[in-house]
């Protein structure tokens, strides 16, 4: 019985000469195999030249170190630090036989044997010829050349006839040895007088060089050596880099021979243009495209975003490209396609476009798709597949709606319509009066240190469109206000206003306080506007801030019209005749529902902000949701809204959902988990099943539809292949690669963009408008004080 539950005996203990020796012969095995493999191309390239050795106890035969052993000169080095050891024994020169193997082309002792120095079929005679003619002329490694070979010792073919010229002799010898002649002119010219001028000095090089690799056909310089694997990595990043960059790097960029020339610098194989628009743009393109459908498919619902249709054209008014995304629950979008149309498309193909691309997406589960958010057609389009598709919420982009209210103005308010007018013709008078012009260059360059013309939109334009070129124009009137006075007290201007109707006319105008008064106030709407949609652009929100976002912008407008003194009836008007247009039920709908919106009551509870909606807005909330939910839930659903109302949520969670963190950038406040809105109706409002079904699937939608920007030389591209189905594959592919790269690192800007931002001298620019602005006043109370006015 006591065998049979007996152990084994155990291990008996390793001495420390044991345990020592285990141990080196595991290091050397380790080094043998990191050799091995390093040989093979898998490794660094010292291996090819150090081999590992285990050194043992003579007297006892057990391991006692491990070395590393230079097959090139047999010295032996501690195995520590194998790459430490090739940096100072092979590539600093320690190693007498690794520099005579492997030296770069450069080196002095390697430069191949001079063509005058080769063996020659003549006579004895002509060999003593050639040596003097090699003692009389300096080495060509001493003259600069444009090739990148360089040829150290190269002989000089002789030119009768010139020597003369080149070098000087003594004319008076002395009775001793007859000095050497003295090269004159070294700096000036090179010392090879050769039939072709400096320019055979290449091709010499080239044929020395030649001469060399016949002599020694083994490698004669190190260069940079990759492995396999290496080239592979390095040739995938660059590919990345050029689909990313969509356009700002042409297909001819990598056929250029200071390219090639790098590429050969750094070890890697030249990138033919056919390879990367061919079976590398196809790999890429399925695994993004696989990627993007993966996430997709794990999504339980979506919402797709469209932008494009309200762009200008890019190719004369031919083409334009409409860019389709797909936004996620989780907050990030994937792209989905770009498509080309010809210019400016009626509704109906708009809407069938729209609805091609949904049922893409979801194939028969077209219930996934919550909503299509647009910056364009709102009232048909839109409006028809939402009543078609009673699941779905179909909203137009907020960015639209604010840059349409600045057009609103532009077309509806006089003084707005008066400001432009008169900046227009102020500017189109100094641009094209040629003395008037002359005077104002003058004065511009003395202030601002530049010289140039005003800006000025383009007289085919509508200024109720382009307001980013009427903006421009308002800007830089402003900023050249005190120019303009000194141009209009010149007395070359005076002398011009006596002949001229129109030079009064503006001189009258620059002299009114009123008109840089209203110019100051209509600026300072448009920058208002312009800065609020530039903050929509950074944040994109969703819809459940949209309500919040108008009437941030009501308070600001009311601000403005006090400032400025002027009256809010007319503005007023204007903008709630935009936000009507613009304006859906769910808007209301998703600011009741989202937990961030919560507000504490007197007694502690977080309720949500009924109070905030108007009456109709009230009314719109139960409306959405009842047509969210099957008729059958409907009743429900109302139930669960009103618990909401009067309950609210638990003040723990809601004050969780509200944290808000600086956000590192902006500097801005912002929500730390913008996903918490949606988590806790998944999880601690589960209770409130159908409302909370309705509520994640409002919560999450984008306000703005906005997606990645292409650059305009990739649009110029299209343009070129758009009648070519292989080019516009391609390029269609390219826009993929790029806009899904550009998602995965949230970054829609474009390249343009961010170079404008590089050279943008801002604040220079701040200071030259608020001097102007200030000097303004100043200069016309000088004018009134001279007492001269235009008549």
């Amino acid at each position: 019985m006591d065998s049979t539950n007996s152990n084994p005996a155990d291990p008996a203990p390793l001495s420390p000469d044991d345990a020592a020796a285990r141990a080196l012969n595991k290091r050397y095995e380790g080094l043998v195999t990191v050799r091995t493999k390093a040989i093979k191309g898998k490794g660094a390239w010292y291996w090819a030249h150090l081999e590992p050795v285990l050194v043992r106890n003579t007297t006892t035969n057990l391991p006692k170190a491990v070395k590393l052993k230079c097959l090139l000169c047999d010295a032996v080095f501690s195995a520590s630090n194998p790459s430490r050891t090739a940096s100072e024994h092979l590539k600093r020169g320690t190693c007498p036989n690794f520099t005579s193997v492997l030296r770069p082309i450069s080196s002095a002792s390697l430069s191949p044997q001079p063509i005058s120095s080769l063996p020659s079929p003549s006579s004895h005679n002509h060999r003593k010829r050639s040596s003097e003619m090699g003692t009389l002329f300096s080495p060509i490694s001493q003259a600069p050349t444009s090739t990148s070979i360089q040829v150290h010792s190269l002989a000089m073919i002789e030119a009768p006839g010139f020597c003369g010229d080149i070098y000087s002799h003594n004319p008076n010898p002395g009775p001793g040895p007859s000095p050497s002649p003295t090269p004159v002119g070294l700096s000036q010219q090179h010392h090879l007088v050769l039939s072709g001028g400096k320019d055979d000095l290449g091709a010499l090089a080239m044929l020395e060089n030649s001469v060399k690799k016949l002599k020694s056909p083994k490698p004669s310089s190190v260069g940079v050596s990759l492995t396999k694997e290496q080239v592979d990595s390095a040739l995938e990043l660059l590919s990345e880099w050029f689909y990313e960059s969509c356009g700002s790097v042409s297909f001819s960029s990598l056929e250029h021979p200071k390219f090639k020339a790098f590429l050969g610098q750094v070890g890697l194989p030249a990138v033919l243009q056919r390879e990367l628009s061919g079976v590398r743009l196809d790999a890429k393109y399925a695994k993004a495209k696989a990627e993007c459908e993966a996430r997709i498919r794990d999504a339980m619902f979506f919402q797709v975003a469209c932008d494009g249709w309200e762009s200008n054209s890019f190719c004369g008014g031919e083409e334009s490209m409409v860019k389709f995304m797909v936004n996620l629950p989780n907050g990030s979008s994937v792209f989905q396609k770009a498509v080309f149309t010809a210019g400016s498309v009626s509704s109906k193909y708009a809407e069938e476009v729209m609805w091609d691309v949904v049922s893409g997406v979801c194939g028969n589960a077209v219930q996934r798709c919550v909503g299509i958010v647009a910056d364009k057609y709102k009232a048909k389009a839109l409006r028809n597949l939402e009543s078609q598709n009673h699941w779905m919420v179909n909203v137009s982009c907020q960015l639209q709606g604010f840059i349409s209210l600045i057009k609103d103005f532009h077309k509806e308010h006089k003084l707005f319509m008066v400001v432009t007018d008169n900046c227009l013709k102020v500017a189109n008078f100094v641009n094209t009066t040629t003395e008037v012009r002359r005077i104002f260059q003058k004065y511009k360059m003395q202030k601002l240190g530049y010289a140039g013309l005003l800006q000025v939109s383009s007289s085919k334009c509508d200024s109720s469109k382009d307001y980013a070129l009427v903006y421009a124009m308002l800007e830089d009137m402003l900023t050249c206000s005190s120019i303009l006075e000194m141009v209009v007290l010149d007395d070359c201007y005076k002398e011009t206003c006596e002949e001229d109707s129109v030079a009064r006319e503006v001189a009258a105008m620059i002299q009114n306080v009123g008109f840089w008064n209203e110019l100051g106030a209509v600026y300072s709407f448009m920058k208002l506007i312009r800065g609020m949609t530039q903050e929509i652009e950074a944040e994109r929100p969703l819809i459940g801030q949209c309500l919040p976002l108008w009437e941030e912008l009501r308070t600001k407008v009311k601000g403005w019209c006090a400032k400025f003194n002027i009256d809010e009836g007319p503005i007023e008007k204007i903008v709630e005749k935009r936000f009507a247009k613009n304006y859906h039920p769910a808007w209301s709908a998703a600011f009741i529902l989202d937990p961030q919106y919560l507000m504490r009551d007197t007694s502690g509870k977080y309720l949500p902000p009924f109070k905030c909606l108007t009456h109709e807005q009230e009314k719109d909330v139960d409306k959405l949701i009842t047509r969210l939910v099957s008729r059958e839930e409907a009743h429900v659903a109302l139930m669960e809204l009103m618990k909401w109302r009067t309950e609210g949520m638990d003040p723990l969670y809601a004050q969780a959902v509200q944290v808000k963190q600086q956000d590192p950038v902006t500097g801005k406040m912002k929500i730390a988990n913008p996903q918490s809105s949606r988590l806790v109706w998944e999880t601690c409002l589960s209770k409130l099943n159908i409302l909370g079904k309705v509520a994640v699937r409002l919560i999450f939608l984008h306000a703005t539809s906005f997606g990645f920007k292409c650059n305009w030389s990739f649009m110029k591209w299209i343009c070129v292949h758009r009648h070519s189905r292989i080019g516009l594959e391609r390029a269609e592919k390219m826009i993929f690669i790029a806009a899904h790269a550009k998602l995965e690192r949230r970054d829609l800007s474009n390249d343009e963009e961010r170079e404008a931002e590089l050279f943008a001298t801002a604040s220079v620019d701040e200071e030259m408008l608020n001097e102007g602005l200030s000097d303004a006043p100043t200069i016309l109370g000088l004018l009134e004080s001279v007492g001269w006015m235009a008549n």
